[in-house]
């Protein structure tokens, strides 16, 4: 399939888990990628893997939050492979903490990684894709974007942040061919569940399943969402023909 060749993918957090995902799954749609990360080699194995399949891959490095460095970034992706027609802003941490004891370091690393880097980058790429008159922008926010969720009150304010910032965007630049758009998954198959899962056994005695039915119960889910389901609804948005713009997509592994 080459629906997206002479497409230009830039992603963040692109090196492992839904990031490395979407990478895959752009790839195979025919779009060229950038993949955005802090270590070039923790990157090597989804390069191959878009190398493998015919299309060009190269790694950029960045921590996200230093707008230097990121904006930098972008511009050297673009001067590689051209200007970045699909931006997928992926990055993102997690810190499980109680409201009374989130110090205002718990919120600022929520709200650089989570609403100031999707600016920073969105900033860099927007100026070109509204001279070619089109473009992509997909965040990658959270269920916790659209709901609460007890003990991560920063993280749940970062993600709600981000799409507000999708919406507004999409309001300001969609009549102008940029389409700006969220998904939302619940509780995703990656390393950052694992490890919550892993925190709850150290706390609790619980056994693995116990753990993780507890979450999946809490989250209102009867399975984890995968990877590919992510990556899935990322590329229905930037798809020749797609029309949506300012969709918030929640995807909750509810047909388990």
């Amino acid at each position: 399939m080459s629906a997206l060749q002479g497409h230009h993918a830039f992603v963040t957090g692109a090196n492992r888990g839904i990031g490395a995902a979407i990478v895959r799954r752009l790839a195979a749609a025919g779009a060229d990628v950038t993949l955005c990360v802090r270590s070039a080699a923790s990157a090597d194995a989804v390069v191959a893997d878009v190398r493998a399949m015919g299309r060009r891959a190269q790694v950029v490095l960045a921590d996200v939050t230093d707008r230097e460095a990121l904006t930098r970034a972008c511009a050297d992706a673009a001067r590689a492979l051209g200007p970045v027609t699909i931006l997928v802003n992926n990055a993102g941490i997690v810190e499980t903490v109680p409201f009374l004891k989130s110090d205002a370091g718990v919120f600022d690393r929520m709200i650089a990684v989570h609403l100031t880097a999707p600016v920073i980058a969105t900033q860099a790429v927007l100026p070109s894709m509204l001279e070619r008159g089109g473009g992509h922008v997909v965040n990658v926010a959270s269920i916790a974007g659209l709901a609460g969720t007890a003990y991560v009150a920063a993280y749940v304010s970062a993600k709600h942040a981000m799409v507000g910032l999708t919406r507004a965007l999409a309001a300001e630049f969609g009549h102008k061919g940029v389409r700006v758009n969220a998904v939302c998954p619940g509780y995703t198959d990656t390393d950052l569940v694992g490890d919550s899962v892993g925190k709850i056994i150290a706390k609790t005695g619980r056994s693995r399943e116990d753990a993780m039915a507890m979450i999946l119960k809490d989250a209102g889910q009867k399975r984890l969402v995968t990877v590919d389901e992510v990556a899935d609804a990322v590329l229905a948005f930037v798809m020749p023909g797609s029309t949506a713009n300012g969709a918030a997509v929640p995807l909750m592994g509810d047909d388990a």
